[in-house]
This record gives structure tokens, C-alpha cells and sequence, in this order.
């Protein structure tokens, strides 16, 4: 029999990227294994670029939807994959159903919600131990004592010069011009937006360079780039609400520097090894940084920061807003080579 492995994987975009690091470590412990990934259908244009990944399964249920019927029913169809081990990320009692229904051998994953049972591999974190995220999901794949190295499986995102050319072409786009994207959204909320008259202020500076511009984000930021745009006598690429998540990864991979917030996007294109300036606010970059080594990391130290709430507690939202953007400019220009 094969060796098989199933991945329950996470319901946000940063989270899946930083999953790959997971991905990485099991197939460095288990070389021969056929990695599947259980995760919602949106995150297909994600898995489908990492190499580690055989099958992308689409999880028929919406994010925090319970649906007992339907995890048992995907859990009775699993059975016949003969997986030998799954990997459950999120924390919640539910995720854990469908392994089980499934009857996979071990079932690994943090606690969380009491899972005794559920799970037969229960790990207890220690969050002085395993700081970052990203060492949270690779310690799964290892024993207990092993040290974690989270450098050593940075995620990386593969893309198809074809794809770049069809999508350039869908978008009316070239690449004759340097490009600056910029990702001035942020699902989580406005409290992790640097202001957009920043991001207004960026743009005209680069474009009066004779660079491009190109605007990321989905739908909800459509409103930020519209501000943007008024702002840079529309003289940006607004896609913000326009592409598809592979359309937008494969065209970001074509990025002379990327400028974002702590977000999604932020983590693609760290996994397309772009350089880039993350602007933090009511985050850290102690639990999520980008996983490059290209990129820097800008910050105001403010006692209230980092307050981890989606609007800004105080109403002043001073970790963004002191945020300067020739502290922005000055980190672009040590980076981009003539």
C-alpha cells in the first residue's frame, strides 16, 4: 500500500501559504508520501502552486459551519484513500470530525478545543516554545524534542510563464516598466490598514519615477483603491475585486517590490520571494512575519501596539498613522537595485 498523508488545512489565505511549511516538513520526514490538502475550494490556486501538495480536496462546508452530516459523509468517502496519518490545523473540535469519520490511522494536532478522542496525537502548545505560527504548524510533523528551524522551510509559490502571459494579456498589462504592487487591504479589519493617503502618497512617488503601479485585494477594498486612485489622478493598474487569486499570484510574481499590509497578500508574495516592506500596526511580527528574507519589516513602538483588535480600541489608530511614508521610501530604495 502507498503511503498517504491528509492535511486539514486553514480557512484564511496567510495561513494556508504559511501552511506549506508543514508540507515541507512532512515530506522531509516521510519522502515517499502522497500529500492531499482538505481545505476550502477557494485555496485550490494556492495548493495547486506548491510542489509538496498531490491533491487538492474542496471542503463542502462554509468557515465555521458545522454540518455533521456532510463532514460524516466526506469522512465515509476518505476511507477509501487508505490514508496512513492527517494533519489537523485549525483548532476547532469540528475539524477534527472528519478524520475520524474517515478512521485514519493518526491524527495529529495541537489541542484546541478538547479534542481527546477525535484526535490520538494531541500535542499541548507552548507558546513561549513556538513563538511564530509558522513553527506551530511545522512541529507537528516532528517529534516533540526536535529543534524547529522555520528558515529552513520557507514556503515558495511556483508559477507558469504561460499563466504570467495570459493573465498580463486578460488585464491589459506589460511588464516594459518596473512594478510596485501595493496591498492596502486587509481582511482581518481597518485596524491593520496603513491609511490610504499614504499608500496615495507611495504610488505618486514611484510613478513620477516612471515605475507602474498595481493595486491588489479582493472586492472589500475596492473602496481603498478608489480612494487611491482619486488620489493618483487614476494612474494605477486597479485590480483590487478583479482577478482571480491565481490570476493575482502569478501576476505579483512579476513585482520589482511589493508594499503591504499585514495580510494575505502579504505571505503570497513573500512565498514568490519578492522583495517587500510589511507595514505593521495592531500586529506582530513576532507571531506572522513575511517568510522572506527579502523582507523588512516597518513598525511605529507605541505602548498600545500591538493591540491585535480589528479597529483601533483607543479611535486614534497612531501605530499607522505615524507610520511615515519616507520610512516606507528609504527601506524601497536599500532594496531596489538600478
Amino acid at each position: 500500500m502507498s503511503d498517504k498523508t491528509l492535511v486539514v488545512g486553514p480557512s484564511w489565505v496567510g495561513d494556508m501559504v504559511m501552511a506549506q511549511s508543514l508540507f515541507k516538513a512532512i515530506k522531509q520526514r516521510y519522502p515517499h508520501t502522497s500529500l492531499d490538502v482538505l481545505a476550502p475550494e477557494w485555496s485550490r490556486p494556492l495548493t495547486e502552486r506548491m510542489v509538496e501538495v498531490a491533491n487538492s480536496i474542496s471542503m463542502p462546508l462554509k468557515h465555521g459551519e458545522l454540518g455533521l452530516k456532510a463532514r460524516y459523509k466526506l469522512g465515509i468517502k476518505l476511507r477509501d484513500a487508505h490514508y496512513q496519518r492527517c494533519y489537523v490545523l485549525p483548532n476547532s473540535f469540528k475539524s477534527g470530525l472528519i478524520p475520524w469519520f474517515a478512521k485514519i490511522p493518526e491524527r495529529i494536532g495541537w489541542r484546541g478545543e478538547w479534542r481527546y478522542g477525535l484526535l490520538n496525537q494531541v500535542r499541548i502548545l507552548s507558546k513561549k516554545t513556538y513563538p511564530l505560527m509558522v513553527e506551530r504548524y511545522v512541529a507537528l510533523a516532528f517529534d516533540k524534542t526536535q529543534k524547529i528551524t522555520p528558515s529552513d522551510y520557507r514556503p515558495t509559490l511556483i508559477t507558469k510563464q504561460d499563466n504570467i502571459e495570459i493573465a498580463l494579456k486578460n488585464y491589459q498589462l506589460t511588464t516594459e516598466k518596473p512594478i510596485l504592487v501595493m496591498c492596502p487591504g486587509a481582511e482581518f479589519g481597518p485596524s491593520k490598514r496603513w491609511p490610504e493617503k499614504y499608500y496615495a502618497k507611495l504610488a505618486n512617488y514611484y510613478l513620477d519615477k516612471g515605475w507602474q503601479v498595481w493595486i491588489f485585494g479582493s472586492a472589500k477594498d475596492s473602496e481603498v483603491a478608489e480612494v487611491i486612485q482619486e488620489q493618483t489622478q487614476a494612474r494605477c493598474n486597479d485590480l483590487t475585486g478583479r482577478t482571480k487569486l491565481g490570476e493575482a499570484i502569478d501576476l505579483m510574481s512579476q513585482a520589482r517590490m511589493v508594499v503591504t499590509n499585514d495580510s494575505g497578500l502579504m505571505h503570497i508574495a513573500a512565498a514568490l520571494s519578492r522583495p517587500l516592506v510589511a507595514v505593521y500596526g495592531s500586529t506582530s511580527p513576532g507571531f506572522t512575519p513575511p517568510l522572506n528574507e527579502k523582507a523588512v519589516v516597518i513598525q511605529e513602538s507605541l505602548p498600545c501596539s500591538p493591540c491585535f483588535k480589528r479597529i483601533c480600541p483607543l479611535g486614534h489608530h497612531q501605530c499607522m498613522e505615524q507610520l511615515a511614508v519616507e520610512k516606507v521610501i528609504n527601506a524601497i530604495e536599500k532594496m531596489v537595485t538600478p
